[in-house]
Protein backbone atom coordinates (compact mmCIF):
# COMPACT_ATOMS: atom_id res chain seq x y z
CA UNK A 1 0.00 0.00 0.00
CA UNK A 2 1.01 3.77 -0.99
CA UNK A 3 3.11 5.12 2.27
CA UNK A 4 0.46 8.16 2.30
CA UNK A 5 -2.47 5.49 2.62
CA UNK A 6 -0.72 4.12 5.16
CA UNK A 7 -0.63 6.69 7.31
CA UNK A 8 -4.36 7.27 6.45
CA UNK A 9 -4.55 4.00 7.75
CA UNK A 10 -2.81 4.70 11.16
CA UNK A 11 -4.82 8.24 11.57
CA UNK A 12 -8.21 5.94 10.99
CA UNK A 13 -10.54 9.02 10.36
CA UNK A 14 -10.20 11.44 7.91
CA UNK A 15 -12.17 14.74 8.38
CA UNK A 16 -13.75 15.88 5.37
CA UNK A 17 -13.72 19.78 5.53
CA UNK A 18 -15.40 22.39 3.69
CA UNK A 19 -14.23 25.86 3.64
CA UNK A 20 -15.94 28.96 2.57
CA UNK A 21 -12.74 31.49 3.81
CA UNK A 22 -9.15 30.55 3.98
CA UNK A 23 -8.90 32.54 6.90
CA UNK A 24 -10.12 29.56 8.65
CA UNK A 25 -7.52 26.98 7.39
CA UNK A 26 -5.10 27.83 10.12
CA UNK A 27 -7.13 27.54 13.48
CA UNK A 28 -9.51 24.49 11.64
CA UNK A 29 -5.85 22.98 11.08
CA UNK A 30 -4.67 23.75 14.69
CA UNK A 31 -8.17 22.14 16.39
CA UNK A 32 -7.63 19.43 14.43
CA UNK A 33 -3.83 18.68 15.34
CA UNK A 34 -4.68 19.74 19.15
CA UNK A 35 -7.46 17.18 19.23
CA UNK A 36 -5.41 14.11 18.26
CA UNK A 37 -6.20 14.18 14.08
CA UNK A 38 -3.50 15.84 12.11
CA UNK A 39 -5.75 15.01 8.75
CA UNK A 40 -7.90 16.79 6.30
CA UNK A 41 -9.63 16.13 3.38
CA UNK A 42 -10.16 20.20 1.99
CA UNK A 43 -13.02 19.44 -0.63
CA UNK A 44 -12.84 21.60 -4.09
CA UNK A 45 -16.43 22.35 -3.51
CA UNK A 46 -15.43 26.17 -2.69
CA UNK A 47 -13.24 28.65 -4.30
CA UNK A 48 -11.03 28.68 -0.86
CA UNK A 49 -9.85 25.08 -1.25
CA UNK A 50 -6.63 25.80 -2.79
CA UNK A 51 -5.22 28.63 -1.00
CA UNK A 52 -6.89 26.48 2.49
CA UNK A 53 -4.58 23.73 1.25
CA UNK A 54 -1.58 25.77 1.14
CA UNK A 55 -2.07 27.59 4.69
CA UNK A 56 -2.38 24.19 6.09
CA UNK A 57 0.28 22.63 4.61
CA UNK A 58 2.84 25.67 5.20
CA UNK A 59 1.75 26.26 9.11
CA UNK A 60 1.52 22.40 10.22
CA UNK A 61 4.20 20.59 7.70
CA UNK A 62 4.08 17.10 9.61
CA UNK A 63 -0.62 17.39 9.15
CA UNK A 64 -1.77 15.38 6.54
CA UNK A 65 -3.94 17.63 3.88
CA UNK A 66 -5.59 16.12 0.71
CA UNK A 67 -8.06 17.51 -1.41
CA UNK A 68 -11.69 15.87 -1.86
CA UNK A 69 -14.28 16.03 -4.29
CA UNK A 70 -11.49 16.59 -7.24
CA UNK A 71 -13.85 16.35 -10.19
CA UNK A 72 -11.01 17.73 -13.23
CA UNK A 73 -7.25 17.02 -13.87
CA UNK A 74 -7.28 20.92 -13.79
CA UNK A 75 -8.04 20.62 -10.17
CA UNK A 76 -5.46 17.71 -9.16
CA UNK A 77 -3.00 19.97 -10.76
CA UNK A 78 -3.68 22.94 -8.05
CA UNK A 79 -4.52 20.74 -5.08
CA UNK A 80 -0.96 19.02 -5.55
CA UNK A 81 0.75 22.16 -6.52
CA UNK A 82 -0.54 23.52 -2.93
CA UNK A 83 0.46 20.77 -1.46
CA UNK A 84 -2.17 18.23 -1.13
CA UNK A 85 -0.42 14.35 -0.70
CA UNK A 86 -3.84 12.61 -1.44
CA UNK A 87 -6.70 13.27 -3.91
CA UNK A 88 -10.31 12.04 -3.15
CA UNK A 89 -12.90 11.90 -6.01
CA UNK A 90 -16.66 10.96 -5.50
CA UNK A 91 -16.63 8.75 -8.34
CA UNK A 92 -14.88 6.78 -10.75
CA UNK A 93 -13.26 9.28 -13.37
CA UNK A 94 -11.00 7.33 -15.53
CA UNK A 95 -9.43 10.81 -16.64
CA UNK A 96 -9.06 11.69 -13.35
CA UNK A 97 -7.63 8.69 -11.94
CA UNK A 98 -4.98 8.52 -14.50
CA UNK A 99 -4.00 11.46 -14.05
CA UNK A 100 -3.40 11.21 -10.45
CA UNK A 101 -1.24 7.64 -11.44
CA UNK A 102 0.70 9.40 -13.71
CA UNK A 103 1.49 12.39 -11.28
CA UNK A 104 2.34 9.14 -8.91
CA UNK A 105 -0.49 10.87 -6.29
CA UNK A 106 -2.38 8.58 -4.18
CA UNK A 107 -6.40 8.85 -5.35
CA UNK A 108 -9.06 6.65 -3.86
CA UNK A 109 -12.46 7.28 -6.24
CA UNK A 110 -15.84 7.15 -4.91
CA UNK A 111 -17.05 3.23 -6.07
CA UNK A 112 -20.87 1.71 -4.96
CA UNK A 113 -21.10 -1.33 -6.09
CA UNK A 114 -19.14 -4.10 -8.24
CA UNK A 115 -18.48 -2.94 -11.49
CA UNK A 116 -16.80 -0.18 -9.86
CA UNK A 117 -14.51 -1.68 -7.74
CA UNK A 118 -13.57 -3.69 -11.08
CA UNK A 119 -12.92 -0.56 -12.93
CA UNK A 120 -10.72 0.48 -10.07
CA UNK A 121 -8.82 -2.78 -10.04
CA UNK A 122 -7.99 -2.30 -13.84
CA UNK A 123 -5.97 0.97 -12.49
CA UNK A 124 -4.80 -1.21 -10.10
CA UNK A 125 -5.99 0.55 -6.95
CA UNK A 126 -5.91 -1.03 -3.74
CA UNK A 127 -7.83 1.38 -1.78
CA UNK A 128 -11.35 3.12 -2.72
CA UNK A 129 -13.82 5.69 -1.04
CA UNK A 130 -17.39 3.66 -0.19
CA UNK A 131 -19.54 6.73 -0.94
CA UNK A 132 -22.08 7.34 0.36
CA UNK A 133 -21.31 5.05 2.40
CA UNK A 134 -24.95 5.08 4.83
CA UNK A 135 -27.20 5.25 1.67
CA UNK A 136 -25.54 2.85 -0.29
CA UNK A 137 -25.66 -0.12 2.80
CA UNK A 138 -23.28 0.85 4.47
CA UNK A 139 -21.03 -1.96 6.61
CA UNK A 140 -23.15 -4.71 5.52
CA UNK A 141 -22.40 -3.98 1.87
CA UNK A 142 -19.09 -3.28 2.31
CA UNK A 143 -18.32 -6.88 4.25
CA UNK A 144 -20.48 -8.33 1.16
CA UNK A 145 -18.44 -6.83 -1.74
CA UNK A 146 -15.62 -7.19 0.58
CA UNK A 147 -16.22 -11.20 0.15
CA UNK A 148 -15.11 -11.67 -4.07
CA UNK A 149 -12.43 -8.29 -3.88
CA UNK A 150 -10.41 -9.81 -0.33
CA UNK A 151 -7.40 -7.72 -2.41
CA UNK A 152 -9.41 -4.06 -1.80
CA UNK A 153 -9.91 -2.21 0.99
CA UNK A 154 -12.08 0.83 1.32
CA UNK A 155 -12.68 4.34 2.87
CA UNK A 156 -16.59 4.55 3.88
CA UNK A 157 -17.81 8.33 3.84
CA UNK A 158 -21.33 9.73 4.17
CA UNK A 159 -23.16 9.06 7.21
CA UNK A 160 -20.48 7.88 9.03
CA UNK A 161 -20.72 9.40 12.27
CA UNK A 162 -19.38 9.32 16.36
CA UNK A 163 -22.08 6.70 16.95
CA UNK A 164 -20.95 4.19 14.51
CA UNK A 165 -17.55 4.34 13.32
CA UNK A 166 -16.55 1.76 15.97
CA UNK A 167 -18.05 -0.64 14.14
CA UNK A 168 -16.72 0.54 11.02
CA UNK A 169 -13.05 0.75 11.66
CA UNK A 170 -13.49 -2.50 13.35
CA UNK A 171 -13.66 -4.04 9.79
CA UNK A 172 -10.30 -5.30 8.50
CA UNK A 173 -11.06 -4.04 5.50
CA UNK A 174 -11.50 -0.43 6.25
CA UNK A 175 -8.68 1.68 6.07
CA UNK A 176 -10.22 4.95 7.67
CA UNK A 177 -13.67 6.55 7.51
CA UNK A 178 -14.18 9.99 6.00
CA UNK A 179 -16.56 12.32 7.95
CA UNK A 180 -17.62 16.06 9.05
CA UNK A 181 -19.78 15.67 12.39
CA UNK A 182 -16.38 17.33 14.04
CA UNK A 183 -15.58 20.34 11.58
CA UNK A 184 -19.08 21.26 10.57
CA UNK A 185 -19.64 24.18 8.33
CA UNK A 186 -21.49 25.87 11.34
CA UNK A 187 -18.80 25.31 13.80
CA UNK A 188 -15.85 26.55 11.33
CA UNK A 189 -18.30 29.84 10.22
CA UNK A 190 -19.10 30.67 13.66
CA UNK A 191 -15.72 30.48 14.34
CA UNK A 192 -15.68 27.65 17.02
CA UNK A 193 -12.40 26.31 17.01
CA UNK A 194 -12.43 24.58 20.30
CA UNK A 195 -15.61 22.97 20.06
CA UNK A 196 -13.71 21.44 17.02
CA UNK A 197 -11.16 20.40 19.33
CA UNK A 198 -13.15 18.99 21.17
CA UNK A 199 -15.65 17.10 19.12
CA UNK A 200 -12.36 15.52 17.12
CA UNK A 201 -10.57 14.67 20.17
CA UNK A 202 -14.38 12.61 21.05
CA UNK A 203 -14.32 11.06 17.94
CA UNK A 204 -10.57 9.91 18.05
CA UNK A 205 -11.65 8.34 21.87
CA UNK A 206 -14.84 6.68 20.11
CA UNK A 207 -13.05 5.14 17.32
CA UNK A 208 -10.19 4.01 19.68
CA UNK A 209 -12.83 2.78 22.10
CA UNK A 210 -9.81 2.98 25.24
CA UNK A 211 -10.90 0.60 28.35
CA UNK A 212 -9.57 -0.87 31.22
CA UNK A 213 -9.02 -4.92 30.70
CA UNK A 214 -6.95 -5.70 33.45
CA UNK A 215 -4.40 -5.31 36.49
CA UNK A 216 -0.96 -7.09 36.52
CA UNK A 217 1.12 -7.20 40.32
CA UNK A 218 4.69 -8.24 40.26
CA UNK A 219 5.62 -11.03 42.09
CA UNK A 220 9.39 -12.33 43.11
CA UNK A 221 8.95 -15.34 42.15
CA UNK A 222 5.70 -18.44 40.60
CA UNK A 223 4.90 -19.41 44.22
CA UNK A 224 4.12 -15.81 45.28
CA UNK A 225 2.28 -15.34 42.43
CA UNK A 226 0.35 -18.73 42.90
CA UNK A 227 -0.45 -17.74 46.52
CA UNK A 228 -1.49 -14.94 45.20
CA UNK A 229 -3.82 -15.74 43.02
CA UNK A 230 -5.06 -18.34 45.02
CA UNK A 231 -5.92 -15.78 47.41
CA UNK A 232 -8.10 -14.21 45.63
CA UNK A 233 -9.80 -17.07 44.25
CA UNK A 234 -10.48 -18.36 47.74
CA UNK A 235 -11.75 -15.28 48.90
CA UNK A 236 -14.05 -13.84 46.06
CA UNK A 237 -14.00 -16.81 43.82
CA UNK A 238 -11.82 -15.27 41.04
CA UNK A 239 -11.01 -18.49 38.97
CA UNK A 240 -7.17 -19.14 39.33
CA UNK A 241 -5.82 -19.86 35.82
CA UNK A 242 -1.75 -20.51 34.56
CA UNK A 243 -0.45 -18.66 31.87
CA UNK A 244 3.59 -18.78 30.66
CA UNK A 245 4.56 -16.17 32.47
CA UNK A 246 1.66 -15.60 34.94
CA UNK A 247 -1.46 -16.73 36.48
CA UNK A 248 -5.00 -15.00 36.09
CA UNK A 249 -7.30 -14.48 38.95
CA UNK A 250 -10.45 -14.01 37.09
CA UNK A 251 -10.25 -11.98 33.66
CA UNK A 252 -9.32 -8.48 35.67
CA UNK A 253 -6.28 -9.51 37.73
CA UNK A 254 -3.08 -10.97 36.39
CA UNK A 255 -0.59 -12.29 38.90
CA UNK A 256 3.16 -11.90 37.55
CA UNK A 257 5.79 -14.58 38.17
CA UNK A 258 8.99 -12.58 37.94
CA UNK A 259 9.25 -8.44 37.84
CA UNK A 260 8.12 -7.44 34.61
CA UNK A 261 7.51 -3.62 33.44
CA UNK A 262 6.29 -1.16 35.82
CA UNK A 263 7.46 -0.65 39.39
CA UNK A 264 4.97 -1.88 40.66
CA UNK A 265 2.91 -3.93 37.66
CA UNK A 266 1.06 -3.07 34.69
CA UNK A 267 -2.45 -1.62 33.99
CA UNK A 268 -3.91 -3.36 30.48
CA UNK A 269 -6.00 -0.79 28.13
CA UNK A 270 -7.95 -2.33 25.79
CA UNK A 271 -8.63 -0.64 22.06
CA UNK A 272 -10.49 -1.53 19.26
CA UNK A 273 -6.95 -0.73 17.31
CA UNK A 274 -3.58 -0.70 19.09
CA UNK A 275 -1.81 0.64 15.51
CA UNK A 276 -4.32 3.92 15.56
CA UNK A 277 -3.78 4.28 19.58
CA UNK A 278 0.17 4.46 18.95
CA UNK A 279 -0.17 6.58 16.45
CA UNK A 280 -2.86 9.31 18.61
CA UNK A 281 -0.89 8.89 21.63
CA UNK A 282 2.50 9.61 20.13
CA UNK A 283 0.71 12.56 18.86
CA UNK A 284 -0.30 13.80 22.19
CA UNK A 285 3.39 13.46 23.68
CA UNK A 286 3.69 10.00 24.99
CA UNK A 287 6.24 7.12 23.73
CA UNK A 288 5.80 3.71 22.96
CA UNK A 289 8.41 0.98 23.71
CA UNK A 290 8.19 -1.07 20.31
CA UNK A 291 10.72 -3.83 21.55
CA UNK A 292 7.77 -5.02 23.65
CA UNK A 293 5.04 -5.37 20.80
CA UNK A 294 3.06 -8.34 19.57
CA UNK A 295 1.77 -8.92 16.56
CA UNK A 296 -0.71 -11.47 15.22
CA UNK A 297 0.80 -11.86 11.42
CA UNK A 298 1.91 -8.56 10.50
CA UNK A 299 -0.41 -6.86 12.87
CA UNK A 300 0.14 -4.64 16.50
CA UNK A 301 -2.10 -6.50 19.10
CA UNK A 302 -0.04 -5.18 21.72
CA UNK A 303 2.78 -3.03 23.19
CA UNK A 304 3.91 -0.73 26.77
CA UNK A 305 4.14 2.69 26.67
CA UNK A 306 7.49 4.08 28.08
CA UNK A 307 5.16 6.12 30.70
CA UNK A 308 4.33 4.62 33.76
CA UNK A 309 1.81 6.17 35.83
CA UNK A 310 1.94 6.15 40.01
CA UNK A 311 4.28 2.93 39.62
CA UNK A 312 2.67 0.84 37.05
CA UNK A 313 3.30 0.46 33.36
CA UNK A 314 0.69 1.18 30.75
CA UNK A 315 0.00 -1.59 28.28
CA UNK A 316 -1.85 -1.29 25.00
CA UNK A 317 -4.06 -4.61 23.93
CA UNK A 318 -6.16 -5.12 20.46
CA UNK A 319 -9.60 -6.13 21.85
Amino acid sequence: MNQVLKRIQSIGIVPVVVLNDPKDAHPLAKALCEGGLPCAEVTFRTDAAEESIRIMREAFPDMLVGAGTVLTTEQVDRAVAAGASFIVSPGMNPKVIQHCIEKGVPITPGVSCPTDIETGLLFGLEVLKFFPAEASGGLAAIKAMSAPYPMVKFMPTGGVNEKNIAAYIGFDKIVACGGSWMVSRDLVEAGNFNKIKELTNKAMLSMLGFELMHVGMNCETKEEADMAAGMFEKMFGFPKKEGNRSFFAGTALEVMKVPYLGAKGHIAIGTNSVLRAVNFLEGQGFHVNMETAGYKGDKLTSVYLTEEVAGFALHLLQK
